[in-house]
C-alpha cells in the first residue's frame, strides 16, 4: 500500500507543471486539491494483492474530479465504502464546471452504473476489494472553453506525450505491486493501455475488457450490468 501511494505522488508531481494549448481550456488534477479523500481510499483498499484490476480511461467532471477516487460517483464512495474528506479546488475552475466535492448534488453515471454492480455483488466494499481494485489510466481532467469534457484521445500527440510517459510507468508500478491475474479494461482505450504496461513489467495476467458504462454508449444503455457481468463470466474473472 506504501509502495502504491508512493508511486501515485510521482505521478502526481510529473504530471503537475505540464502546459496544454487549445482546445483544452482547463486542466483539473484531482490528485492535488482531491489528494486526502483518494489517500484514503489507497489507503483503505489498495492492501495486499489482488486478482484481479479493473482500469478506467481518466476522470470524468462529476466523479473523480468531484471526489478524487476513481469512477467517484458521491452516493457509492460515501455510503458504499465509507470515504469522505474535504476536498479543495482546481488552480483554475471552469464556472460551468463547480467542483463541490461530496456536497455536489450531481450524479456520475458511468460511476453509479460501475460501483452500482459491484455493490450488488459485493454489498460490503472491504469484499470487493479483498480480490479487486479499480484505477484510471490518468489523473487528468480536461475541459474546453465551453465546459465540455475532453477525452486524451481528442488531445494533440505531442502535448499527450509525457502524460502517456508518465501515466504508462505508474500502471507498470501498480501491477507490479499488485500483482494481478487479471487485467480488465474498462473500455478499448484502457484495455489498450494495460497491454502496454503488462509488456512493460513482464506481467503474466490474463487481459480483457468489458464495455464502458458510459450513457453515451447505446450499448451501455440497453443494459451496462447485465453485459458486463456476462464479459467477466466469460473472460473467467467471475
Amino acid at each position: 500500500m506504501k509502495e502504491l501511494i508512493e508511486s501515485t505522488k510521482r505521478l502526481s508531481h510529473d504530471l503537475a507543471a505540464l502546459e496544454f494549448t487549445n482546445p483544452v481550456a482547463c486542466v483539473y488534477r484531482p490528485l492535488e486539491y482531491a489528494w486526502e479523500a483518494h489517500r484514503i481510499y489507497l489507503e483503505r483498499f489498495s492492501k495486499g494483492e489482488k486478482r484481479v484490476v479493473f482500469l478506467g480511461m481518466n476522470p470524468g467532471p462529476y466523479g473523480m474530479a468531484q471526489t478524487g477516487v476513481p469512477f467517484g460517483e458521491v452516493a457509492a464512495v460515501r455510503d458504499w465504502m465509507g470515504i469522505e474528506a474535504a476536498v479543495g479546488k482546481p488552480a483554475h475552475e471552469h464556472e460551468k464546471r463547480p467542483v463541490e466535492g461530496f456536497q455536489c448534488r450531481r450524479s456520475e453515471v458511468s460511476g453509479r452504473r460501475l460501483w452500482g454492480l459491484f455493490a450488488e455483488c459485493y454489498p460490503a466494499a472491504e469484499d470487493f476489494f479483498k480480490d479487486h481494485f479499480v484505477l484510471n489510466y490518468c489523473p487528468l481532467v480536461w475541459m474546453s472553453a465551453s465546459g465540455a469534457n475532453l477525452t486524451p484521445d481528442k488531445l494533440p500527440v505531442s502535448e499527450m506525450m509525457p502524460v502517456e510517459q508518465a501515466c504508462l510507468t505508474h500502471l507498470a508500478e501498480v501491477i507490479g505491486i499488485l500483482k494481478p491475474s487479471f487485467l480488465i479494461g474498462i473500455g478499448g482505450f484502457a484495455e489498450e493501455r494495460l497491454h502496454r504496461a503488462a509488456d512493460v513489467c513482464a506481467s503474466s495476467a490474463k487481459l480483457g475488457r468489458i464495455l464502458h458504462p458510459s450513457p453515451a454508449s447505446p450499448a451501455a444503455n440497453r443494459g451496462w450490468a447485465e453485459a458486463a457481468s456476462r464479459q467477466l463470466r466469460g473472460l473467467g474473472v467471475w
